[in-house]
C-alpha cells in the first residue's frame, strides 16, 4: 500500500469556503464605509464647533458685534460673492485656519482670499448664531446654535 500525504481537493475547497465566510463576516462587522462616514461626521462636528467658538470670541472682543454679513438665511461660509466671507474676521486671531468639510467638492482653505468651507452660518432674530454642516453623512444633522 502506498501511504499518501497531503490534502484532498475537497478538504482544500472546504477550508477556502470557511475562510471566505469568515472574511465576509468580518468585513460586514467592520463596515469600512460606515466607519469613514462616522469619522467624517466627527470632523464636521468639530469644525462646526470651532467656527462657532471663533465667531463668539470675535463678538466678545467686539462688544457683542458679530462679523458682518451673517443673515437669518443659512449661507455657506466662503470667499465667493454668494457666500459669507468671515475668514478675515476670524483667521488668525481666533482660529489658525478656516476648517472645511472633508467631502464637499471644492472644500478647501488656502488663505482668506481662496477658501470654501461647505458649512453654513445664520443668525436668528434673538441674535443666536447657528453653524451647520449640511452635507453630513449617515442621515445625521450636524448643527450647533449658541
Amino acid at each position: 500500500m502506498r501511504n499518501k500525504r497531503g490534502f484532498t481537493l475537497v478538504e482544500v475547497l472546504l477550508v477556502i469556503v470557511i475562510i471566505a465566510i469568515l472574511a465576509a463576516i468580518v468585513i460586514v462587522a467592520i463596515n469600512p464605509g460606515r466607519q469613514i462616514s462616522q469619522a467624517n461626521n466627527t470632523q464636521r462636528s468639530s469644525d462646526v464647533k470651532t467656527i462657532l467658538d471663533a465667531v463668539h470670541e470675535y463678538a466678545i472682543d467686539n462688544r457683542g458685534v458679530y462679523p458682518t454679513g451673517i443673515t437669518a438665511v443659512p449661507t455657506v461660509i466662503g470667499d465667493d460673492a454668494l457666500e459669507i466671507d468671515i475668514c478675515s474676521f476670524l483667521v488668525p486671531t481666533y482660529i489658525a485656519a478656516m476648517p472645511y468639510d472633508p467631502n464637499v467638492d471644492g472644500g478647501a482653505y488656502t488663505d482668506c482670499t481662496t477658501y470654501y468651507t461647505g458649512y453654513t452660518i445664520s443668525q436668528d432674530a434673538t441674535i443666536r448664531v447657528t453653524v451647520a454642516a449640511p452635507s453630513a453623512e449617515l442621515e445625521e444633522t450636524i448643527s450647533v446654535t449658541r
